[in-house]
């Protein structure tokens, strides 16, 4: 069950880097969309959050231990 938790980190942390560069393209572009852009940054904030969401679940069910570095 951890493995499949690591996968979902793994690709929700792929989908914000994608959607980051989604922006940043938009933003670099000589006729910059900002409604694209805007979009793309909302669902890198969205996916973030999801991400935390996870996470913090992921922890409370016994799935994942933090540990101290």
């Amino acid at each position: 069950m951890s493995v499949l938790i690591h996968i979902a980190v793994l690709v929700l942390l792929l989908a914000i880097v994608g959607s980051l560069a989604s922006a940043l393209y938009q933003l670099s572009r000589p006729r910059a969309d900002s409604g694209r852009m805007l979009r793309s940054l909302m669902w890198r904030v969205g996916l973030s959050l999801a991400l935390f969401a996870l996470l913090m679940l992921a922890w409370y069910l016994g799935l994942i231990r933090p540990h101290g570095l």
